[in-house]
């Protein structure tokens, strides 16, 4: 009866007049920030022709605009076009756009160039990137198959990264560790962003992050410009949009990531001022709390807020908020013996919580057409608490006779910051920016094995700061020539540790469709802090901070790239890299250790007496082939071929444990339209990857210390097998009067197959257990917008 209700539904909406919504935005100058006043608007394609033009203010509004997918071209006289391609138009659900033009540097006499990178809806925001920046629609972590609204989960399958493993949302990029990536969110740098997650790690099973929220954000891979510092590999550099200055509208959804409302609106019709607001919490949690019963059921919740208040003519007021709360119960009585468990283990009840929440206030003023300035004042606090009881039993029997605490972590990390930048926008052919950036952090270190014998770790309170100052200049040397140039300077108060760092950049457009790239940057990497304040016992029985003098991690990262336009919706990029890393802290007696390979466990490793004396190397090439979407279909193929390679004080060169040698993806999605207002949604993924290197274990060892003892010689010499996933995910949307329903089925792994998690040594039953990554996992997805 439901699905004859359902089909009867969609034949009922096929004779109904084409439903409309309407697009509006703002055009500025890209350098700027400036108004761009007469700018012509138009639906490409539109007949009779939609367009407008823009206001004094920049504004522009397109009425009538039919639901479904539209393309906006963008001319005026002085400036290079924007072709806005692939806009989604719901009825729920009006869309609003901030665009940036860029001024052309060609004299009216020259000959015009027909192909403009600015057309190309794949340019980074940030205009002084050169290479290995991919720009990203949050439409597109709700599109493709598997990545279920995740932002890190949907760069996955972007040339040059790979998933870490399938029940977390960690990436490698290029050989580096994930936990190498920096995080920002408009502007400021921020704590891991994701429900449980521990402290020195980029990554969490849940992101906290709503792609709801989002607004268009860049995603850099390597040699980024000098105002992103602190990271080795790559930055995520996101942006929030704005709530709807006109129109309150609203949003429930269902999903993955939990149960959501959401609400965005104007404080007044005359006012011009907006708030966007979010709240999730765990679907599993609320199943729990009905009575289902669960094993290892996560608890989470977040809270995402954000206002932005016009002042006067030229300056911006913004305020936003991001928070969520974690907590998950491991406990040994519920790990499947026979199979393994990626968590858990049968003689452990493991307890851990977690908390995260981020502020920030920030002013924009436009002081001239040409100079703009922006100042932020944000705080951040990270908490975990960790607690592993070790389980002795009964014979034979799952009876507990004895839980003893055997593990216990209590990590606390706050942070103020100061962010302010100026912009100045010298002529069509010059830009300049500059900004200083400082982090002052107070932080609480506890953490400590009780059982079977008691060692303290670390026992820590205390504070430290680190500054970041950078210029960087952008020089248009030609219509076909750019050159991106800058320098930073950082320095760490713990140690008075500093580092100084160029970058440059030069893109070259040979014909209207072929462009090439080159990068070159020195980039420099804190240590994780937990590993500054591991406490080393001496003989005496006293404690030493071996690690805290430790220096940046550091490398020079090059990159060459070729881009070649195939047509008007097909591109193909090919980038080849190597980076070199120096000052890696490895161990000062012989050893496999490197501080590159943290990141591959989701806990601190213990290693003290290190020195900044290691080294590594990442090489390889990508390709992407892509066709953006029009005539109702999309693809995406990449591939990655890479080394990535290191030496610990031992001098062997070992594989990371990141070091998948390849990794390829295959996307593809098709609509198909269903009468005026209903779209049946099929996208499709397969992901191939290499295996990753591993330390064996030791089964002899193993057998005689009762737990897992790894095999050190052999450390990072063996590979597990290839990794394969396809996914397929089936949506309907609906779009109604003046809502707009979307359901959705993601079939993860859909074909089951088994790939490798981790292994460990099982002392019952004195035997290697394996246990193995998701497998089939179908997951609903329900979301409402009005």
């Amino acid at each position: 009866m439901k699905t004859q209700l359902f089909f009867l539904l969609l034949l009922g909406y096929y004779s109904l007049a084409q439903s409309t919504q309407t697009v509006r935005g703002k055009i500025t100058d890209a350098a700027s920030k400036a108004p761009v006043v007469g700018a012509t608007v138009v639906v490409v394609g539109s007949n009779p022709l939609n367009g407008t033009t823009t206001d004094a203010d920049g504004n522009f509004r397109l009425l009538k605009v039919n639901v479904g997918r539209a393309s906006l071209r963008v001319t005026y006289l002085g400036y290079e076009d924007i072709f806005a391609k692939d806009v989604i138009v719901n009825t729920g659900k009006e869309v609003v756009l901030d665009l940036s033009m860029t001024e052309s540097f060609k004299n009216l006499n020259e000959v015009t160039v027909k192909y403009k990178r600015s057309e190309d809806n794949k340019v980074a925001n940030n205009e002084m990137s050169t290479v290995s920046a991919r720009p990203f629609a949050p439409s597109e972590t709700l599109k493709y198959a598997g990545s279920l609204g995740d932002p890190s989960r949907m760069a996955a399958n972007f040339a040059g990264v790979s998933g870490a493993n399938d029940a977390r949302n960690d990436i490698v990029v290029r050989g580096n560790s994930p936990a190498s990536l920096l995080w920002r969110l408009d502007g400021v740098n921020i704590p891991n962003p994701n429900h449980f997650s521990s402290l020195g790690t980029s990554g969490g099973p849940v992101s906290m992050l709503n792609t709801n929220l989002l607004a268009k954000s860049d995603f850099m891979s390597g040699a980024f410009s000098a105002e992103y510092a602190n990271a080795l590999g790559s930055v995520f550099d996101l942006r929030l949009r704005k709530g709807n200055d006109e129109k309150h509208e609203f949003l429930t959804q269902v999903g993955f990531n939990g149960v959501e409302v959401g609400a965005e609106g104007p404080y007044s019709k005359k006012s011009k001022a907006s708030y966007l607001l979010n709240y999730r919490y765990s679907l599993f949690g609320i199943m729990s709390n009905l009575g289902f019963d669960i094993a290892g059921t996560p608890y989470y919740q977040d809270f995402t807020f954000k206002t932005d208040v016009p002042v006067g003519k030229k300056g911006q007021l913004t305020f936003w908020t991001l928070a969520g709360k974690s907590n998950i119960t491991f406990l040994g009585k519920d790990v499947d013996t026979e199979k393994g468990d990626a968590y858990g283990d049968e003689n452990t009840n493991t307890r851990v919580r977690f908390e995260t929440g981020i502020a920030a206030l920030s002013y924009e003023h436009r002081f001239t057409d040409k100079t703009f300035g922006k100042v932020t004042f944000s705080a951040s606090r990270s908490y975990q608490n960790f607690k592993g009881d070790t389980v002795i039993y009964k014979p034979e029997t799952k009876v507990i006779s004895e839980e003893i605490l055997a593990q216990q972590a209590e990590f606390t990390n706050e942070k103020l910051s100061l962010n302010a930048s100026v912009n100045h926008k010298i002529s069509a052919k010059d830009k300049i920016s500059a900004g200083v950036i400082v982090d002052l952090s107070r932080f609480k270190l506890l953490n400590s094995n009780l059982y079977p014998n008691a060692v303290t770790l670390r026992n820590t309170d205390g504070e430290t700061m680190l500054t970041q100052a950078y210029v960087q200049w952008k020089h248009r040397f030609s219509q076909n020539l750019t050159l991106n140039a800058g320098l930073t300077g950082l320095h760490y108060e713990l140690n008075n540790s500093a580092a100084l760092e160029p970058r440059v950049g030069l893109a070259y457009q040979a014909t209207d469709r072929s462009t090439f790239n080159f990068a070159y940057g020195l980039h420099s990497n804190l240590q994780p802090l937990l590993l500054y304040f591991y406490q080393t016992q001496n003989t005496n029985g006293s404690y030493s901070l071996t690690n805290k003098d430790l220096g940046f991690t550091k490398s020079h990262h090059f990159v060459l790239g070729y881009e070649r336009s195939l047509g008007e919706n097909l591109r193909l990029k090919l980038e080849a890299y190597y980076q070199s890393l120096f000052n890696v802290p490895i161990q000062p007696s012989l050893g496999y250790y490197s501080v590159l390979i943290e990141g591959v466990d989701f806990a601190p490793t213990n290693v003290g007496n290190l020195v900044n004396k290691g080294t590594g190397r990442n090489y390889g090439l990508e390709m992407t082939l892509e066709k953006y979407f029009s005539n109702n279909y999309y693809f995406l193929i990449t591939g990655s071929l890479f080394d990535s390679k290191y030496k610990g004080s031992d001098g062997i060169e070992r594989n990371t444990p990141f070091n998948n040698h390849y990794v390829v993806n295959v996307l593809a999605g098709k609509d198909i339209p269903l009468g005026n207002r209903g779209v049946l949604s099929i996208n499709w993924k397969l992901t191939s990857a290499g295996g990753k290197y591993i330390r064996p274990i030791n089964l002899e060892a193993s057998a005689e210390a009762n737990t897992t003892i790894y095999d050190e010689s052999r450390a990072f010499m063996q590979q597990q097998n290839g990794y394969f996933r396809t996914d397929l995910k089936i949506g309907y949307k609906l779009n109604r009067r003046r809502s707009t329903h979307e359901l959705a089925i993601d079939l993860q792994n859909f074909t089951n197959h088994q790939n490798v998690f981790q292994q460990a040594y099982n002392p019952r039953t004195n035997k290697i257990g394996t246990a193995y990554q998701q497998g089939f996992l179908p997951i609903p997805f329900y979301r409402l917008t009005f």
